[in-house]
């Protein structure tokens, strides 16, 4: 039995169903069911007694100890996070609360759970942390990409929360000897991604005829990493990673947004076209950049490589085929998450450009 927490999320969500697709050994799934957390991303999972939901906050330590005490998880996976750097912007209490305090009152509840336990399940136990690169801060164009052993320089309120999260981490791991491992991953696509990032954003709006807000000059650059080769990253490394350590978890695809947002529209035009035959991109706005929006990212994943034995299978080029298909074959699941908190947001952010 594991514990994953924030599994009705995107990149959470994708775990629990490709954990379950390859295995038989039972999940305890916690999900606060915030605006991203989605009970349709499970809803292949119902009647499955292998898969037991709990909506619940990692911030609550009577709900924590409870489970942990009833299913008693050789294994937890915190995915539990507020992710998004614009609502950071506009909302930061809540990231504090959610990635620093929750964090905190998550590893309380797993360390007095780990110092009970008896010898041999004590020794086999893990906690795998999943972070973000976000915590390195800003490349340089002609920078090497970072490593595990880059310095910590967060620049939003959303990085600061996950990098105060990292080392929290750490520190329980070195004060009180919490078998922890850390994952710090590049930017995630594929399915079930929640249509307020670049990517799933793109597709939705050009679908419905909408402004494709593109943030600045576009040439914003990140790393990108399909979600299914992130969780069988994660699952290596809960499998034989080192305890105590940090594994950097990227695509090899260094790519700038605007780049991102004319192949999705290729790709449109080629599965979807629009009906007066012109190209997507015409849909293309530039709107005001945010504030301290990071200029570049870049993950050097060779530790996993070397040390783990693990390489994405997708390249970009398929990964984002077989995401732009999936939202083209999921207009139920898009319709369903677009609630009415959703277009008010996209609204808000974008200043009218995506309405």
């Amino acid at each position: 039995m594991i514990l994953v927490t924030g599994g009705a999320g995107f990149i959470g969500a994708n775990f629990v169903l490709d954990w379950l697709a390859v295995g038989d050994e039972p999940v305890v799934n916690l999900d606060k069911l915030t605006y991203a957390g989605n009970l349709h991303n499970l809803d292949s999972l119902q009647g499955d007694a292998s898969h037991v939901f709990v909506q619940g906050d990692i911030g609550d330590r009577t709900l924590l100890d409870r489970l942990l005490a009833e299913h008693q998880p050789r294994a937890v996976i915190n995915f539990a996070a507020e992710s998004h750097v614009d609502r950071s912007i506009h909302g930061p209490e809540d990231f504090i609360q959610t990635n620093v305090v929750g964090t905190f009152r998550l590893l309380e509840a797993v360390r007095h759970y780990w110092q009970a336990l008896p010898a041999t399940q004590k020794e086999a136990f893990r906690f795998l942390h999943v972070s973000t690169d976000e915590v390195y801060g800003s490349l340089a164009p002609a920078a090497a990409a970072f490593t595990e052993e880059h310095n910590y320089e967060p620049n939003s309120p959303y990085s600061a929360s996950k990098a105060a999260s990292d080392h929290l981490v750490r520190a329980w791991h070195h004060t009180y000897g919490l078998p922890v491992l850390t994952t710090n991953c590049s930017n995630n696509y594929g399915p079930l991604h929640f249509p307020e990032k670049l990517i799933p954003l793109m597709i939705v709006n050009a679908l419905a005829g909408k402004s494709l807000p593109v943030y600045g000059d576009g040439m914003q650059i990140r790393d990108w990493l399909y979600v299914k080769d992130h969780c069988s990253a994660i699952r290596r490394v809960l499998q034989a990673g080192r305890l105590g350590e940090t594994y950097n978890v990227g695509g090899w695809n260094e790519k700038p947004n605007i780049d991102i947002v004319n192949t999705v529209c290729a790709l449109l035009d080629e599965l979807r076209p629009r009906s007066d035959g012109q190209s997507y991109t015409t849909q293309i706005t530039y709107v005001t950049d945010r504030p301290g929006h990071d200029r570049r990212y870049a993950i050097d994943a060779r530790k996993l490589e070397r040390e783990l034995g693990w390489k994405p299978a997708e390249t970009f080029e398929t990964g984002i085929r077989k995401t732009v298909q999936w939202y083209l074959d999921h207009p139920e699941w898009v319709a369903q998450v677009q609630s009415g908190a959703y277009r008010e947001w996209v609204q808000k952010q974008y200043e009218g450009a995506a309405a």
